[in-house]
């Protein structure tokens, strides 16, 4: 089964209130209960922002150097995933819509590539 990565940027994510987060918070885990009782939930995370930033890593001359920052500069920070494994994009986008619904604010849904080839493939036929 393809697996899906559903997810939300954190500029998406209007302001809140502590109350309204626990609540949000409860929301989603009965939701992540769900998928698990359906044998689709594989893993989730939130509460990420340009706040949680560790550090930068690139490569130069074949060895890592890391750095505390500058971090890419982007407005769009990553706010939280899930990650399922479902047969199909219809099921996928079931579980985003419930998602969003459960948190009001946008999902945005990502299949995982099958192999290394649909990678390629995918890449070749951009160029």
């Amino acid at each position: 089964m393809p697996k899906y990565l559903i997810a939300f940027n954190d500029e998406w994510v209007p302001l809140h209130t502590a109350d309204q987060l626990r609540s949000k918070s409860e929301a989603s885990r009965a939701l992540l209960e769900e998928m698990t009782s359906a044998g689709v939930f594989l893993f989730a995370e939130g509460g990420i922002d340009a706040s949680t930033a560790v550090c930068s890593v690139v490569s130069e001359n074949g060895e890592p150097v890391f750095t505390d920052g500058p971090f890419v500069e982007t407005k769009e920070h990553l706010g939280g995933f899930t990650a399922i494994d479902v047969p199909d994009d219809e099921a996928a986008r079931y579980w985003a819509g419930r998602l969003a619904v459960a948190l009001d604010w946008p999902q945005e849904v990502h299949r995982f590539p099958s192999d290394m080839t649909e990678i390629v493939e995918r890449h070749a036929s951009d160029s």
